[in-house]
C-alpha cells in the first residue's frame, strides 16, 4: 500500500498493511535544541539548519525532508503562515496577529501579556480583530499541496490555524479573566466564543479553497484538558463548546472530502462520547501520561469509532527510558490501538530537547518493525524489548483473551 491507500484503510477501521506513521507537524515535531543533538548523533550536518523554525512558541522545528523518509513518515504537512507578528524592541518577546504577547522563558515562549484582560462585551466590537481573509496566511499552500498530491503520494494535512476556541479564549482574555467569566459571566464568555466562531469559519473557508482539493485531513487544535482533568468541567464543554466545535467541524467539512483530527491534550476521557457525537473522526495526540488516557480501554470503548493518533509519550516514557523500554511501550501501543487498524502511530506532542537520540531512533525503529498486519508482537518482541514489569510469556498469553474482548464493530 502507498501511504495514502494506507490512510483510507485507517480511517475507514480495516486494517492496512503497517500502522501508518506520523511526525513533524506543529504539535509533534522536534524542539531544536533536540533537533541539534539528533543531527549530531546521525553524524548528518547536512540536515535542515534547526533555525527554520515550525511554531516559534514551542521552538519546535521542520525536519528534514531526508529525516521524515527515513523514519518511514507518511504524512506531509501545510502550515498557515505567521502573519502581522510585531517585535517587542529590547525583549526577546514579541506580539502575534491576535495582539497576544509572549516573552522567552527557558526554552520556548511564554503567554505574558492578554489584550482583552479587562474588557467587557461591548469592547469585542471595537476591538482589532485579525482579517479572517488575509490571503497571506495561506500564500503558496494551494501551490504546495497541489505539488504533493500530483508528485507524491504521501497523506496531505492541513495544518490548524493557529488556536481554536477554547485556547484562544485564555490566551486572548487571559486565563483568569476567561475562567471567571465561565463562572460568573457567561454572557461574555459566549459573546468571545461566538466571535471566535465566526473568525475560524471564514479563515478556514479561505484556507480550503486553495488547499481542499488536494488535503486528506485536517487538523483543528483546540485543548480542553489538564494533566489529571478537563480545563473545564463535562456539562460546561456541553454547553459551550460541543455545538460551537460541532458547527466549525461540520463547516470545514463541508469545504472538502476529507477527515477531521482534532487535537486536545490532557485528561478528556469524560466528553470522548461527545468528541465523537461532534464529527471528529481522528483524536490526537492521546497523551498517555495523563489521569484515565488508557489506550486499551479507549480502544476497548471507542475504537469502532474513532481513530486514534499519537499516544507515544513524550513527557515521562521518551525522555527516561532506555531504547528496549521505547521499543516496548511502542509494541504496546500499536496493540492496545492498532487491532482491527484505526491507529496513526506518533508522539503525543513535541520531541523535547531532554529525549536521547538513541530513544528517538529506537521509537521509529520500533514503529516499523512491530506495525506490520496481522499483529503478532508476541512472537517478535526481543527480551531486551521487554518492560521491567512484564515478561514475554505473560504477553503471550494474554493475546487470545485480549482479542476475543474487543468489542465487535456496530
Amino acid at each position: 500500500m502507498n501511504p495514502r491507500q494506507r490512510f483510507n484503510a485507517v480511517v475507514n477501521h480495516r486494517e492496512p498493511d503497517r500502522v501508518p506513521i506520523d511526525w513533524g507537524r506543529h504539535v509533534g515535531s522536534i524542539h531544536r535544541a533536540g533537533y541539534v543533538g539528533l543531527k549530531h548523533h546521525l553524524g548528518d550536518e547536512e540536515l535542515r539548519n534547526e533555525d527554520a523554525v515550525l511554531d516559534r512558541m514551542v521552538q519546535n522545528v521542520y525536519p528534514d525532508e531526508k529525516l521524515l523518509r527515513k523514519f518511514n513518515v507518511d504524512f506531509r504537512w501545510l502550515e498557515p503562515h505567521w502573519v502581522g507578528v510585531q517585535e517587542v524592541e529590547g525583549e526577546d518577546a514579541y506580539i502575534d496577529m491576535w495582539g497576544i504577547k509572549w516573552v522567552k522563558m527557558l526554552n520556548s515562549y511564554s503567554l505574558y501579556q492578554s489584550p482583552l484582560a479587562e474588557a467587557a462585551i461591548p469592547d469585542l466590537d471595537t476591538f482589532p480583530w485579525p482579517d479572517p481573509y488575509n490571503p497571506a496566511i495561506w500564500a503558496g499552500l494551494g501551490e504546495r499541496a497541489r505539488w504533493l498530491h500530483e508528485n507524491t503520494d504521501y497523506v496531505i494535512v492541513a495544518d490548524s490555524i493557529k488556536g481554536g476556541l477554547l485556547t484562544k479564549a485564555l490566551q486572548i482574555c487571559g486565563y483568569m479573566r476567561f475562567f471567571s467569566a465561565l463562572a460568573g459571566e457567561l454572557d461574555f464568555a459566549e459573546a468571545v466564543l461566538d466571535k471566535l466562531l465566526w473568525l475560524y469559519k471564514e479563515m478556514w473557508s479561505g484556507y480550503m479553497a486553495e488547499v481542499g482539493p488536494y488535503v486528506q485531513m485536517v487538523y483543528f487544535t483546540d485543548d480542553i484538558g489538564a494533566q489529571n482533568n478537563m480545563l473545564i468541567s463535562p456539562p460546561l464543554f456541553r454547553r459551550l463548546l460541543k455545538p460551537r466545535l460541532a458547527a466549525l467541524f461540520d463547516h470545514i467539512k463541508g469545504l472538502g472530502d476529507v477527515k477531521l483530527s482534532y487535537h486536545t491534550d490532557g485528561s478528556v476521557t469524560p466528553v470522548i462520547q461527545d468528541i465523537v457525537e461532534m464529527g471528529v473522526d481522528i483524536l490526537n495526540p492521546i497523551q498517555t501520561s495523563a489521569m484515565g488516557m488508557d489506550t486499551y480501554w479507549m480502544k476497548e470503548e471507542f475504537g469502532d469509532r474513532l481513530v486514534f493518533h499519537g499516544a507515544i509519550d513524550v513527557q515521562q516514557m521518551l525522555p527516561f527510558s532506555t531504547p528496549g523500554q521505547v521499543r516496548y511501550d511502542v509494541a504496546k501501543r500499536i496493540w492496545d490501538l492498532g487491532r482491527g487498524g484505526g491507529y496513526i502511530l506518533s508522539t503525543c506532542h513535541d520531541i523535547g530537547e531532554d529525549v536521547p537520540p538513541e530513544n528517538v531512533l529506537a521509537m521509529f525503529a520500533a514503529a516499523w518493525e512491530y506495525g506490520n498486519y496481522p499483529l503478532d508482537l508476541a512472537s517478535v518482541l526481543k527480551p531486551e524489548d521487554l518492560h521491567p514489569l512484564a515478561s514475554k510469556p505473560d504477553l503471550a498469553q494474554q493475546k487470545a483473551p485480549i482479542e476475543r474482548r474487543v468489542r465487535p464493530k456496530r
